[in-house]
Formats: C-alpha cells, sequence, structure tokens
C-alpha cells in the first residue's frame, strides 16, 4: 500500500490496538519515560475521565514491532488526537528508529491533529514531513540556584523589583501555606473559573470531563509520578491553588487558580514560592506548560514545539 510516497515494504503491516490492556502493554514496550507525558498513568488519567476509543496503530514487520502512534478519536470534534488529548505536551513518537515515523504519520487517519510534539522528535525529520510550530512551552532550569533571590538576580532590575513587591504585599497579609489538601481542587477550578470570567475568556472547566481528568490524575500519582498540592489561605479565605507533578527530577506547575481581584500579586508569590519548593525537593527544573498568558515569556526561557496536521 502506497500512500503520500512512504510505502509499507512486503514485511511490513500496521495493526490498530483499541483494547486498553493491549496499550498499556505497547505503551509499556515504546515510551521512553523522559518527560511526564511520556508516563501511562497520566495519559491514563485523561482517558479514564474521557473514555474516547484508544486508536494505537502499530507498525510490525513480520513479528517485530517497529514503531507505535497513540492516538484517540474524539467524536464531538471528529477528529483524532493523541491518545489522552491535546492537553499533553512536548509529545514524542515511539519508535526504533525515526525513518519508521513518516510511514505511520502518512497511513494515519484524518482529520488528525498532534500538537506540542518535541523538539527531539521533529529533528530527524526535518525536510522529509511537514510540521507547523507550535505555542511553545516555559521552563526554568535551576541549575546554581539556592532559592528565588537566585533567579530574581537574573532578571531586569525592573522586574524583580516588582517580583518582589508582589511577594511582599502578599507576605504583609500572612498567608498560610498548606501543603497536599487535595479536596483543595474544587478551590482551585472555581478560582480558575472566575478568574477567566474576569477576563471575558472561554474556560475548560465548563466539561466535567476535565475535572475528573485532573481527579485521576491526583488518584493515580505514586506508579511513575508523584503528585503535590499548594495552597495559601489569607484570613482563613483560599487566596490560590497550585497542582504541581513531579518527574524525573522536573516540577510540573499543572493548573491553578488564584484570587487576583482580592489577592493582588498572589500569582507572583506562586511563583517565587515554587521556585524556592523546587529547590528543596531537588528539582532540576521547572516546566510551566505551554500557553504564555502574557507574562510568562517575561519570565522564564521558551522551548519550541511543533504540531503536525492532516
Amino acid at each position: 500500500m502506497i500512500s503520500g510516497g512512504f510505502p509499507l515494504s512486503k514485511t511490513q503491516q500496521i495493526d490498530i490496538i483499541s483494547d486498553i490492556r493491549s496499550c498499556f502493554k505497547l505503551w509499556r514496550q515504546f515510551s521512553p519515560k523522559k518527560t511526564l507525558f511520556d508516563t501511562w498513568e497520566f495519559r491514563l488519567a485523561f482517558y479514564n475521565a474521557f473514555k474516547y476509543k484508544p486508536h494505537f496503530m502499530l507498525l510490525k514487520d513480520r513479528s517485530k514491532n517497529l514503531a507505535l502512534l497513540p492516538l484517540w478519536y474524539e467524536h464531538e470534534k471528529k477528529q483524532y488526537f493523541w491518545f489522552g488529548s491535546d492537553w499533553q505536551e512536548e509529545a514524542r513518537f515511539f519508535s526504533v528508529d525515526p525513518k519508521f515515523v513518516p510511514l505511520l504519520l502518512c497511513h494515519a487517519p484524518s482529520p488528525l491533529l498532534l500538537n506540542a510534539i518535541s523538539q527531539d522528535s521533529v529533528r530527524p525529520l526535518k525536510g522529509r514531513m511537514d510540521f507547523q510550530e507550535d505555542d511553545p512551552k516555559y521552563v526554568l532550569n535551576l541549575k546554581g540556584y539556592s532559592s528565588h533571590e537566585d533567579y530574581l538576580m537574573k532578571l531586569p532590575k525592573k522586574r524583580r523589583l516588582n517580583l518582589r513587591r508582589n511577594r511582599r504585599r502578599i507576605q504583609r497579609q500572612n498567608p498560610r501555606i498548606i501543603v497536599n489538601n487535595f479536596s483543595d481542587l474544587e478551590h482551585l477550578v472555581r478560582l480558575s473559573k472566575e478568574r477567566f470570567e474576569q477576563k471575558s475568556e472561554k474556560t475548560v472547566w465548563e466539561d466535567p470531563r476535565r475535572i475528573e481528568a485532573f481527579r485521576h490524575v491526583i488518584k493515580l500519582a505514586g506508579k511513575s509520578y508523584q503528585i503535590r498540592m499548594i495552597s495559601v489561605l489569607i484570613d482563613n479565605e483560599i487566596a490560590g491553588v497550585d497542582l504541581i507533578a513531579l518527574f524525573n527530577k522536573c516540577y510540573y506547575t499543572l493548573i491553578c487558580g488564584y484570587d487576583v481581584r482580592r489577592f493582588s500579586g498572589i500569582g507572583n508569590f506562586f511563583n517565587l514560592l515554587e521556585i524556592d519548593d523546587a529547590i528543596r525537593l531537588g528539582m532540576r527544573k521547572i516546566d510551566f506548560l505551554q500557553e504564555n498568558y502574557d507574562w510568562k515569556n517575561r519570565l522564564f526561557e521558551e522551548i519550541p514545539l511543533f504540531m503536525y496536521e492532516k
């Protein structure tokens, strides 16, 4: 069979796997487990919430497994995405050799959108497949830092002073910091919804399955990644809540909700608080994920990501 100039050889075939147990076995075989998004449990959390049918494309040569493209089909959008939804980041192609990836992509179903693909996966395919730039992600390398002050000293003076001012503003209100009260997820969602409404922006939390996905993220922690929740209370009121994942010495700021209207500066307070928290925990970097929100690019390093669409 020929598709887009990448034919299968006489001994190659592509199998479609939808049984979740079989998908797990293939994932375990192929995933490099470099990032949080490479872990089966994190992807499974979204599957448990959304229940979209898996569409794992397995390229084989006789009995040898060569490459895996893990997809699912979202019937509301009538489109194929990464298994685990387009919320996954730094996604990578699973293959014993990059040369097999174009085969899978050209034989993949359409419409298809693969977002937030890692640089490592795209680099060896440059010139062979048509990738587009996606929104970048933002990271902070913690090497050489002993506290948030070391980080601040790397920033321009005006920005540094503004962050310190925000931190002092919150500190004067005697914040109480609570770690791992996971029932605060409901407050996180509430505050996030309120914040988006204040900005007249659409929020993903209107879909209850999104909330359920993060409940599962919390439940499935321990086998591969760890979960951490930080809540800040001021005068017994929730000022902000962050959900964090820890994996492979990386501190992932997953989702957050802040009462910015009543507690000005709370977002920057959290940023500096979590830099200190990550350093104490021995993390090598903080991953602030995609979505700039008009501020991340001023504070952290941009990491390019890519997308493929057909």
